[in-house]
């Protein structure tokens, strides 16, 4: 089991990353416009810099619904591997059986 603070932290990280999201999209409009000066530019990513570390997405870290575990998560489910397969053969997730051949 992972620690709780752990996961506690990763479902901050997802509320500030929803929070900024408008900001962060604004800002980059701006960045990517090309009719926009370079002055415009150049202060569009300052005010980047002035948010949050955290509310930027790629800083989230996909975690397991059941144990918090961080790696070997399967995006579909958002289940741990090996819970998935405990899950699957149990016949609890439907459509998914054990291959056999």
């Amino acid at each position: 089991m992972t620690r709780l603070a752990l996961v506690e932290r990763e479902t901050k990280r997802a509320e500030t990353v929803k929070k900024f999201a408008a900001k962060r999209a604004a800002i980059f409009s701006i960045i990517n416009n090309s009719q926009a000066s370079e002055e415009e530019k150049f202060d569009a990513r300052l005010a980047l810099q002035k948010l949050p570390r955290n509310s930027s997405p790629s800083r989230k870290r996909n975690r397991c619904a059941l144990t918090g575990r961080p790696r070997g998560t399967f995006r579909k489910f958002g289940i741990a591997r090996n819970k998935l397969r405990e899950l699957a053969l149990k016949g609890d997730i439907p459509g998914i059986i054990k291959a056999s051949w």
